[in-house]
């Protein structure tokens, strides 16, 4: 009789709250919840001086959109639990140094020349092996991420050779 106790209470599962699913999404969620609340104590801009939109509205929209997502990811988690992995795949590492790359382009050469670089890289090491999707890519996205700050944030790119063609 104790081995079959023994057994039912090895084959129990642990409450949420002790799962890596719950315990990422949680931490993400609660830094996330922190940094919205200090957005609150941004100042407010006239719009006189304003460009585009108020300086607190991104990052407002930013951490909401990052709990969305996280509630999204944990809910994806439930249905299909994680993978243990032993190590990280080569990926991810790549991805990280792909960062530092994109530090160096952004400075010495172009922004919008490192975001290209960087989407075609990250593209590439997650398994993306077609050249013209790579290309697609890799002048799509830094199209779209300029266009989003010029015109709907009204910010613009650093100065590097491509952002001085255009605004020249």
């Amino acid at each position: 009789m104790k081995n079959v106790q023994k057994l039912k209470r090895a084959n129990k599962s642990l409450p949420f709250f002790f799962k890596d699913e719950f315990k990422v999404s949680f931490t993400i969620i609660f830094v996330s919840i922190i940094l919205l609340i200090t957005t609150f104590t941004f100042d407010v801009v006239p719009p006189i001086l304003n460009r585009g939109i108020q300086p607190a509205t991104f990052p407002k929209a930013l951490l909401i959109l990052i709990i969305i997502m996280t509630f999204v990811i944990y809910y994806l988690s439930k249905k299909n639990p994680w993978k243990v992995e032993k190590k990280l795949p080569r990926s991810f590492f790549l991805t990280l140094l792909s960062f530092i790359i994109f530090i160096i382009i952004s400075k010495t050469l172009d922004f919008f020349l490192a975001i290209s670089a960087l989407s075609i890289f990250v593209s590439y090491c997650w398994g993306e092996k077609r050249f013209f999707y790579l290309v697609l890519v890799g002048i799509i996205f830094p199209v779209i991420v300029f266009v989003f700050f010029e015109t709907i944030l009204g910010l613009r790119f650093p100065p590097g050779i491509i952002t001085n063609i255009y605004y020249s």
